[in-house]
């Protein structure tokens, strides 16, 4: 054999090897091999057909982009027309579709169909000869279209080549060519970063993608494809159903949508569709609705065509998404932890299967970058059941008086400052304590194990007392009776007696325990016991300034400036004063702040079973002399110490070298 020969196939095998990985990872989605060693593959042929582009031909991996822009599309005849489907909306309308078909039939068993979800992306038709990919074409007006092979061929999933036997000496699939969600939110998120136009829907993306005079701009996009139809096929085996065809389809290389099923008559029709109805949200692709086929191919040669749809196959749709209506106002909403989200108050329209009044903009940049503002017409979109969202506002219908809409300086439900920081999207309510939108998750807060440990206080309890009346703040905890709660449900004399006295204990605390029962934003475990030892009193850090408190350990500007501001609202201290006086107190701390402070600088993991003390109190001992108390191990670390059925974290240490002490080593290093 010729070196030539060789080489050649060489080549041949390589496509073979790089064709069969892209079915493996684009259609089957199950890679065999490593994307690593895919490029290791696909740098070998390349380098082959660099040395002998005398072999290159149109089938390989490589060419998928290359060509020059082109001028404009040029036209493709349709041989057998792509036609469009027609529509039902509801399920009268499905059983009436389903009558036609059985009296055309003259026949009233259920009809066995292919159901499949309708795609929301642009029809074309991909021509093979031979098994090689020759031409291909938009679905234009039915009976000729645009040429679009040259794009067609940067899509990946796309074979150039079909795999397999038996494979139609011609053969025309029909598809939908779409963009993926994650795609899209990929490409509008690059517009957006370049200050760029962004595309308005996943079906506007692909369209525009597959309509690129130059091919390497297409390449670029993220687009896929679904094949769901034959249009010519010349040889090949017959074949008796439509689920049949797709099933050689993608032996053949070509990919197909997973979801799709065979159903029994109008019921199994309609399960289909609910069920694709709850799974819509979360599938990867935008669909808008069902396509039922009649499975049987002679059914099909049978029940022919009208004008422009055929007989046997119908598109259910599903709810619109999108319509326009009017922004009547924008109001501010206070969520369960503080967040301020902008809220749009529509005319109410009918969208997605329900009469929506209400919108979400999210937060303030969303407002500014689509600039919506009252009284603007806009695009509203609802998306199962996730919340309706403004899409984006009609040009041209605003009103010249509109103003831009801006955050408010105090929080709509408790009056409190309001907080941005510089480069976050969400503000937030500095009312944490007082303000009602936030009073649930405030009082769970309050009364968590490591803040005020109100054992029996769970979230449900919580729940039942807010809802119930009992209690509106923290506060009114400590005014609760057995009495006031022992009709509430799961409660009874006994758990009522319980809260009560828990309620009790818990009113002996220690300053950082409280501090950190207050919910300040960013004031965790270890800042508020490093406040609390820095400070010794409430009254001293209350009256700190953003230098003062800078002062402590980890505390920077941010940390101060959320301090500040929380002391600084007069709902939070009167809450304050009437916890302290409902009788919560605690020990002087002055003898925990000026131990030694031996550990200053040292950094500790505790793993494993303590028996002398608990974990909590080993950190606290720790910390009182000045270490910092860490939860995983790194090369920072000092110190592990090692209780028993230590896990990960001793072997850890072990690998890094970190000097390990026993409970017994600790004690001797704490006195």
């Amino acid at each position: 054999m010729s070196d030539k020969n060789k080489i050649s196939e060489d080549i041949t095998h390589l496509r073979d090897q790089l064709n069969h990985h892209s079915y493996q990872y684009y259609v089957l989605d199950d890679p065999e091999i490593p994307d690593v060693q895919y490029d290791r593959l696909y740098r070998e042929l390349q380098s082959l057909e660099a040395q002998y582009p005398d072999l290159i031909t149109n089938d390989s991996p490589t060419q998928r982009v290359g060509d020059k822009p082109l001028d404009g599309f040029s036209q493709v005849k349709h041989e057998i027309p792509m036609l469009s489907l027609d529509n039902v909306f509801n399920e009268e309308e499905l059983s009436d579709f389903n009558k036609r078909l059985q009296q055309r039939l003259d026949n009233d068993d259920e009809i066995i169909f292919a159901a499949e979800p309708k795609l929301d992306g642009l029809a074309v038709s991909l021509l093979y000869e031979k098994g090689l990919l020759v031409r291909a074409g938009t679905r234009g007006d039915g009976s000729t279209g645009e040429n679009i092979t040259q794009n067609i061929r940067t899509i990946h999933s796309i074979p150039l080549k079909l795999l397999g036997k038996n494979i139609p000496d011609v053969l025309e699939v029909r598809g939908e060519v779409f963009m993926p969600k994650a795609g899209f939110e990929k490409l509008n998120q690059i517009a957006r970063d370049n200050d760029e136009k962004q595309f308005v829907n996943p079906r506007n993306a692909a369209a525009g993608s597959l309509r690129q005079l130059d091919p390497k701009i297409t390449a670029k996009r993220p687009l896929a494809m679904y094949c769901y139809a034959v249009g010519r096929v010349d040889g090949g085996a017959e074949l008796s159903t439509h689920s049949e065809m797709l099933d050689h389809l993608k032996q053949w290389g070509l990919p197909l949508c997973n979801e799709r099923e065979v159903v029994k008559g109008v019921q199994g029709c309609l399960n289909y569709f609910k069920k694709m109805s709850a799974l819509r949200g979360s599938l990867p692709y935008e669909i808008d609705g069902i396509v039922y086929k009649v499975n049987s191919i002679k059914l099909q040669k049978e029940l022919g065509f009208v004008a422009k749809a055929p007989r046997w196959a119908i598109a259910h749709k599903f709810p619109a998404q999108e319509e326009i209506t009017r922004v009547n106002s924008i109001e501010f909403q206070v969520g369960r932890t503080g967040a301020i989200t902008p809220v749009a108050r529509l005319e109410p329209v009918f969208v997605g299967g329900v009469t929506v009044s209400n919108a979400t903009l999210h937060n303030m940049d969303e407002v500014n970058r689509k600039d919506v503002r009252q009284g603007d017409q806009v695009i509203i979109r609802r998306a199962g059941d996730v919340i309706p969202e403004v899409v984006r506002v009609v040009p041209g219908s605003r009103k010249h008086h509109a103003k831009k809409v801006q955050l408010p300086d105090s929080c709509p439900v408790c009056g409190s400052e309001i907080e941005q920081e510089e480069g976050e999207a969400i503000a937030r309510c500095s009312g944490g304590l007082f303000c009602a939108a936030q009073r649930k998750e405030s009082i769970k807060h309050f009364a968590s194990r490591k803040a005020m440990d109100i054992d029996g206080l769970g979230d449900k309890l919580v729940e039942q007392l807010v809802d119930g009346g009992c209690i509106d703040h923290v506060n009114d905890l400590y005014d609760l009776t057995a009495e006031k709660i022992v009709d509430l449900e799961r409660m009874g004399k006994k758990s009522a007696e319980n809260l009560i006295e828990a309620l009790q204990k818990s009113k002996h605390t220690s300053l950082n325990r409280f501090i950190y029962a207050l919910g300040i934003r960013e004031v965790g475990e270890a800042t508020a016991l490093t406040l609390a030892n820095h400070f010794t009193t409430l009254d001293a850090i209350k009256a700190a300034d953003e230098e003062s408190l800078q002062k402590v350990e980890d505390v920077g500007p941010i940390v101060a400036a959320h301090i500040v501001r929380f002391f600084k609202q007069p709902h939070n201290l009167e809450v304050i004063e009437k916890l302290l006086n409902s009788g919560i107190y605690w020990d002087e701390i002055e003898a925990v702040a000026t131990k030694e402070q031996t550990l200053e600088g040292k950094t500790f993991v505790i793993t494993g079973t303590l028996t002398e003390m608990t974990r909590d109190d080993a950190k606290k001992a720790l910390q009182a002399r000045g270490a910092k108390v860490t939860g995983s191990v790194s090369k920072k670390t000092n110190y592990v110490v090692v209780g028993d059925n230590a896990g990960s974290k001793a072997m850890k240490a072990e690998q890094l070298g970190i000097e390990m002490l026993d409970e017994k080593a600790l004690i001797e290093l704490l006195k």
